[in-house]
């Protein structure tokens, strides 16, 4: 391999570690000083909002398709409804994940071979 690109791993591999390690330190650190309170008052207030920022961010990258092509657009909007009306119907997590990802590939399909 190239030199540039055994680079660009290990700074990837850096980077990916000190994202994951630093708040992880650092929150150690923080319940340690604050042991002594209630742990609902030890926990930052930010920390309560990451998870829902996160799943918005897989959402907002979600929707729009990898490959800018009509089925891809078609593909992603019908999924999307399909994800939608099934959480309606059971109000679950699991079922609208796999009707949307079932629909997606149909359509991808079915338009593969139409085309």
């Amino acid at each position: 391999m190239d030199s540039k690109l055994w680079i660009a791993l290990l700074a990837t591999t850096i980077g990916t570690l000190l994202i994951r390690a630093l708040p992880l330190l650092w929150m150690q650190r923080h319940l340690v000083r604050k042991q002594g309170s209630n742990s609902l008052d030890a926990m930052p207030t930010w920390l309560t909002v990451l998870g829902p920022l996160m799943i918005a961010a897989m959402f907002g990258v979600s929707l729009v398709p990898s490959a800018v092509s009509t089925a891809a657009w078609w593909a992603t909007g019908i999924g999307v409804l399909s994800t939608y009306l099934v959480w309606k119907r059971t109000n679950s997590l699991g079922w609208p994940v796999f009707a949307g990802v079932a629909v997606y590939g149909g359509v991808i399909l079915l338009a593969n071979t139409v085309l």
